[in-house]
Formats: structure tokens, C-alpha cells, sequence
């Protein structure tokens, strides 16, 4: 069985190796990197790992429906650029998904971090998912091509892109998770730590199902999650930011 593994990009050159690093070679995987723009070496890191090396807008919902379009794969499994895999992680999942007759999966977030308080809000997150069969795109959504197709791919939308399609897959079918395999490098959070990332992404969460347009809820997020600027440390775009705090 085949994985296309659809990483989007934008500015995680220095990352990047730590997720494809195991992928690469692999006689059961399909490696596809979709860059949103990068203005680091991003691009040149991807092309090392893998020629299926694509470019987008900046939008993650763009960047994952371009690489399906390329992918060949039976199963399309959207990897964040900033995560890695486990041994054993794709057997699991090839497995799981088979034995379960399910339509799709994710991973529960798993963070790379020794603070209590980031594993006690990825827990939480974990349930918030598990509760609402709606994973995250942090979680390293995989599903069959067919259930992709059908679907009609990612909604385009300018945030929880992720939300709008989890609804869909709900209606589809069987939806899983899968405890370990994925981990989740603590750096993302570092902006602006876990507590307010996630506590964002949940209000954010909770307005789009009052149905708040898509494009309040970016500016929302966007205004909530400005760069926070440390000695020594060079300000970011607001939405660079909050873009590798979700990707």
C-alpha cells in the first residue's frame, strides 16, 4: 500500500530534515512537499529529500489540495512540516485504518516538551478531538484518496480549513485516532506558548461553529496571536506566526 505524505511549507528549512529525514527512501511512501512562498532555503532543503517539490499561495488548504493533485498514493496523509513520525507510526496506521473500516485518522498530539503543562494541554486538545471526531491539522490528518476525491478536498478557506473538512469526514464515516506516533516539536509553541496557541485555536474553533465567516475568525486569530518580540530575537509577521503555530 501506498502513502503520499503531503508536508506544506513555509519558512521551516530548519525542521524540515527532522520530518523527512525517515521518509525519504521509503519503498512505501510517496514524499510531496507544497511550499507556501518561503524566503529561506526551504525549498532547497525539500529537494533534497524528494523531486515532488511543489509551490502554492500561502494557504495551508491550498498547499494540501496541490500536492493531492499530484499524489498517486491509496492513502494521502497530511504530515505538518514541523513533526515527526515514530518507527512503526505508518504500519500502525495502515493497519488501523484497515481494521477499523474507517474512512480517516489523525494522531493525538503528542508535544516534544518536558513541561507539564504542555502535555496537560495536549491532553486536553486530545479530547476536544477525540469528543468532536474533529482532528486538527496538527495531528497529521490521513485518509483514503476516494474519500478525498469525493469530498472534493480541503475547503479553501483562510483558517480551520481542517474544521470545515473533519465536518465532512463525519458524514462520511468512521473517523480514529491513534495515541502514539506522531510528535510534535515544542518550538511551534514557543511564539506564544501552548496555553494561548491552543486557548486561541479553541475560541476560534468554537466561533466557527456559530458560523462566524471564516475571514473574522483570521483576523480574530491574527489579532489575539501578535509576535511576541524577546531580547535578542527578531520580530515576526503576525501571520507567519500564527501560520507555523497551525502548520
Amino acid at each position: 500500500m501506498l502513502i503520499s505524505i503531503i508536508v506544506p511549507t513555509l519558512n521551516t528549512a530548519e525542521s524540515l530534515p527532522s520530518a523527512l529525514r525517515h521518509l525519504a527512501h521509503r519503498a512505501d511512501v510517496e514524499l510531496l512537499i507544497v511550499d507556501g512562498g518561503s524566503t529561506d532555503r526551504t525549498m532547497e532543503v525539500a529537494q533534497t529529500f524528494t523531486p515532488y517539490v511543489f509551490q502554492s499561495r500561502p494557504n495551508r488548504a491550498a498547499q494540501f489540495n496541490t500536492g493531492a493533485r499530484h499524489a498517486t498514493g491509496d492513502i494521502l496523509f497530511f504530515l505538518p512540516a514541523d513533526a515527526f513520525l515514530l518507527p512503526g507510526a505508518l504500519e500502525d496506521l495502515q493497519r488501523q485504518i484497515i481494521a477499523h473500516g474507517a474512512v480517516a485518522g489523525a494522531f493525538d498530539l503528542n508535544i516534544d516538551s518536558p513541561r507539564r503543562v504542555d502535555r496537560w494541554m495536549a491532553r486536553l486538545a486530545n479530547r476536544r478531538a477525540r469528543w468532536g471526531r474533529s482532528p486538527a491539522g496538527d495531528q497529521g490528518l490521513f485518509l483514503w484518496r476516494q474519500v478525498f476525491a469525493a469530498l472534493g478536498g480541503f475547503p479553501e478557506l483562510p483558517i480551520l480549513e481542517d474544521g470545515a473538512l473533519a465536518r465532512e469526514l463525519r458524514r462520511f464515516g468512521r473517523v480514529i485516532f491513534l495515541r502514539t506516533g506522531l510528535v510534535t516539536s515544542r518550538r511551534r509553541w514557543e511564539t506564544h506558548g501552548i496555553v494561548a496557541s491552543l486557548g486561541v485555536d479553541w475560541w476560534v474553533r468554537f466561533l466557527y461553529c456559530l458560523r462566524i465567516p471564516p475571514g473574522v475568525l483570521r483576523r480574530i486569530a491574527d489579532g489575539w496571536l501578535k509576535p511576541v518580540v524577546s531580547a535578542g530575537s527578531a520580530r515576526q509577521s503576525t501571520t507567519a506566526a500564527v501560520q507555523s503555530s497551525r502548520d
